[in-house]
């Protein structure tokens, strides 16, 4: 009986992880649909697009990475900040402005997003460039938008956005590197985010953010100003919260910032910097065992969201950016620029 069970729970398995026991991409249903709707949408050669499908291969590393844990952990905020303000992060950061001052400041002034902020994005996205992956797009997207179902329609857009970039850029598709989730170069761009938001910042006619810093720096840049960043707005503030205050009902409102200081005012909120006429919203870090920590974000905190839909991503951005702006000018001082 015991054996009966084992060899029926093994079939299930099996039948689970198609990828891997049966066809290939370009023989399933879904890669042939695929095929088909890139050369009506876009006009590719159906053959090109079935014979780079056969040669995709399922990646059972990224089904793995991409799962939610079984058993997940309760959220800490000091341990998720802890994993980017430490001084090897910093040092490398400062040394990245450095190298890439003119870039920064060049940016800065055309998009109005602060030299350390993109900074910070770039060192907490790769470590600058150090961790931005070395998987190979077309397999990982294909195993994720043919075998993920939870969020394939997302992959297989993003799958069709790297043809289509491969295309643009006339390149080979599987010359693609990157996260196991698909996201490229120094920002971590998504193809489609390639496609719609990357800058040729330098100007040398070819847009690269897989080894030009420069676009990497202009893109980021470009991309945070298309989502609505205010130039010389500030980004959060902590905020002291009255024992009476009900919390619960002003984070229920959201990330995006709607509530007007009188309303945070009469809920017992009050900023203890950066006091603005401007909307926020009430942001809660959480670390268990500890004092929850209450923070006012505004808008440019919400365009942060944007990049990564995590009001603890969205912090560690800022306090990130901080921590290299103190310690670039601590830098410039001591060395009497």
């Amino acid at each position: 009986m015991k054996s009966a069970t084992a060899a029926a729970l093994l079939m299930l398995a099996l039948l689970a992880q198609p990828s891997q026991a049966g066809a290939s991409y370009a023989q399933r249903d879904e890669g042939m649909a695929f095929a088909k709707e890139m050369q009506e949408k876009h006009g590719f050669d159906q053959a090109q697009i079935l014979a780079a499908l056969e040669r995709a291969h399922f990646d059972a590393r990224v089904i793995r990475l991409i799962k939610p844990p079984a058993m997940p952990t309760a959220r800490s905020w000091q341990r998720y900040r802890a994993r980017f303000l430490e001084s090897a992060r910093i040092n490398a950061g400062i040394a990245f402005w450095h190298e890439n001052e003119a870039t920064l400041q060049a940016a800065s002034e055309r998009y109005g997003v602060p030299p350390e902020i993109i900074a910070a994005i770039i060192g907490i996205e790769t470590y600058y460039g150090r961790n931005a992956g070395n998987f190979e797009l077309v397999s990982a997207l294909a195993t994720l938008a043919f075998d993920y179902p939870p969020r394939a329609p997302l992959f297989q857009r993003e799958l069709e956005n790297l043809f289509l970039l491969a295309r643009e850029q006339g390149r080979d598709p599987f010359s693609y590197y990157g996260s196991y989730a698909g996201a490229l170069g120094y920002p971590q761009f998504l193809p489609s985010s390639i496609r719609n938001f990357a800058v040729d910042f330098d100007g040398d006619g070819h847009i690269d953010v897989d080894q030009n810093p420069a676009d990497a720096i202009g893109s980021v840049a470009n991309y945070l100003s298309r989502h609505g960043w205010v130039r010389g707005e500030p980004v959060a503030s902590p905020a002291l919260v009255a024992p009476t205050t009900d919390t619960q009902s002003l984070i229920d409102t959201g990330i995006e910032p709607t509530i007007t200081p009188a309303q945070l005012a009469a809920a017992g909120v009050t900023p203890v910097r950066d006091q603005t006429d401007a909307p926020a919203t009430l942001v809660d870090l959480a670390t268990p065992g500890e004092g929850v920590e209450y923070w006012l974000g505004y808008r440019n905190f919400y365009v942060i969201t944007r990049y990564n839909k995590s009001s603890f991503y969205a912090m560690a951005v800022f306090q990130f950016a901080q921590a290299l702006r103190d310690n670039f000018v601590t830098n410039e001082h001591s060395t009497g620029n």
